[in-house]
């Protein structure tokens, strides 16, 4: 036996003239709420307001951003401003260190080594751990890296 794969299942049904369902619900609505608006509010007052909720109705119908309806951008907003957030502020006390002329084999009290050839974890942890571990030095190459930790001898 063979089935049809549905296809444009993501294009709505256009049921009401050139307006799908919903468009119609908003612009019928919008509609009803504006005439309600200009007929009990006074004229200055309810003509500007029957404007903005004319206006808000044919955004929800028709407008687009991002390729997504105004209705999914309008939600996420509603969203985003009732929902919790979180800010995180952490304060870092830099320490001022002395300027000293390092040795040449001095080594580090503390070394770690790399632990994968994935640039983005070395960025990482350069980031995060090397600052904090040996604040105030310089980048340098990985080869410099190593003769400064084990000195120049070359084995």
């Amino acid at each position: 036996m063979q089935f049809q794969t549905p296809q444009f299942i993501e294009v709505e049904d256009k049921v009401i003239g050139p307006l799908t369902l919903k468009q119609f619900v908003y612009i019928a609505g919008s509609l009803g709420l504006a005439f309600l608006v200009y007929r009990f509010l006074p004229g200055l007052i309810g003509i500007p307001i029957a404007i903005l909720i004319l206006g808000f109705g044919a955004a929800l119908s028709f407008y687009k951003v991002n390729g997504k309806p105004f209705v999914v951008t309008l939600e996420a907003a509603i969203k985003y401003g009732i929902g919790s957030k979180l800010y995180i502020w952490r304060k870092r006390d830099k320490k001022i260190v002395s300027e000293k002329t390092p040795s040449e084999n001095v080594v580090s009290p503390l070394y770690v080594p790399r632990l994968s050839e994935s640039k983005l974890r070395d960025l990482a942890w350069s980031l995060d751990i090397k600052e904090t571990v040996n604040p105030g030095t310089e980048e340098m190459a990985p080869g410099k890296e190593r003769q400064k930790l084990f000195g120049n001898s070359s084995r």
